[in-house]
């Protein structure tokens, strides 16, 4: 008996961690996978899609310039409903917590299709740090079938809310698998050119790299406050592969980003986040992580402390890694192929 597998994402996050379960069940017997995608990130999408050679079968192509959350949320509900009807497929993957997330929950839920979703189980417990990314993951998690957490946290994060224990798979973040298999790659030449660079013009002073987010809304302040400023470098947002080399031989990482947390702790960079609250407390647990809030002195202050003091710095500076290792999208294929209702 053959299993239909529909995966369905749209934005670089979501390509990433889903990267490694795409090819896992393309390489495993008695499985029919597909990929649809709906591009709510067109350009960051397809730059992940290249680096892992996954050519979707479905393409919605929905992103639109200054996008409402109401106009996405209603683009994918009613482009995908008919892709859902048409595929029947007997599971959809999704994962994490963006508006695909969410509507592609809720439509399979109108249909009656299974849902798989990876790394489910992260939690805030407020609903509005982040936005929306923790309604989201919410909605989906009442609507999911199985739910594959990255960690044993992740997990009881959901028996507390009634989750059925054999419904819930630890199988690690598929965000690990993408990491080792990129650290692999050669180092791009883009790369290699901005840190050869960086190192001969500022040998003794600090440089910032600020890849900067496409939103205008976001850009036109950023390079009001900080074009021009020598030892600050303002970049387009770079590609999978480049940006993960930078953040190996970075000094430090701030960010206010999920992905990067993992992503830091895995490679054992000192990281500052820049929330009140996160949905990853194993990074925190781990060390490689530290809250700081958006206060500019506390950032400064955390940021010179770990600059200024060796000691502080190596302390953070290890790679335990409690997100996976290296398997989860093994994990998460034997679940689906393995399960029975």
């Amino acid at each position: 008996m053959t299993i239909h597998v529909l995966n369905i994402f749209g934005t670089r996050p979501e390509a990433v961690k889903m990267a490694p379960v795409v090819l896992q069940l393309a390489a495993t017997a008695g499985v029919e996978s597909r990929v649809c995608v709906t591009a709510q990130h067109r350009q960051m999408l397809d730059q992940v899609l290249s680096v892992f050679k996954i050519v979707p079968d479905i393409d919605l192509n929905l992103m639109r310039p200054d996008q409402s959350l109401a106009d996405l949320t209603a683009g994918i509900l009613t482009h995908l409903d008919p892709v859902l009807k048409s595929e029947k497929p007997d599971w959809v993957l999704v994962q994490g917590d963006t508006t695909t997330v969410m509507t592609t929950a809720l439509l399979c839920y109108y249909n009656r299709i299974r849902v798989g979703h990876v790394e489910a189980g992260l939690r805030t417990d407020d609903k509005w740090q982040p936005f929306p990314e923790e309604i989201n993951r919410r909605i989906a998690g009442v609507v999911a079938d199985l739910h594959f957490t990255p960690t044993q946290h992740a997990r009881r994060n959901l028996l507390r809310e009634g989750v059925p224990d054999e419904r819930i798979v630890v199988t690690g973040n598929p965000v690990i698998d993408a990491l080792q298999k990129i650290v692999t790659h050669p180092m791009p030449t883009e790369t290699q050119e901005l840190l050869r660079g960086l190192a001969e013009q500022y040998s003794d002073s600090i440089h910032l790299i600020y890849p900067v987010h496409l939103n205008p809304n976001v850009q036109q302040p950023v390079y009001q406050l900080l074009a021009g400023v020598p030892n600050i470098t303002l970049l387009p947002p770079l590609d999978y592969l480049p940006m993960v080399h930078l953040m190996k031989r970075a000094t430090l990482v701030l960010t206010d980003s999920g992905g990067i947390q993992e992503e830091a702790t895995g490679l054992g960079v000192p990281t500052l986040v820049l929330r009140e609250v996160t949905e990853r407390p194993e990074g925190l647990e781990a060390g490689v992580l530290k809250l700081v809030g958006s206060d500019p002195a506390r950032i400064v202050r955390e940021s010179a402390r770990l600059l200024d003091d060796p000691d502080a710095h190596a302390a953070m500076a290890q790679a335990a890694n409690p997100f996976g290792d290296g398997h989860a999208a093994e994990r998460i294929v034997k679940a689906l192929v393995n399960y029975s209702d």
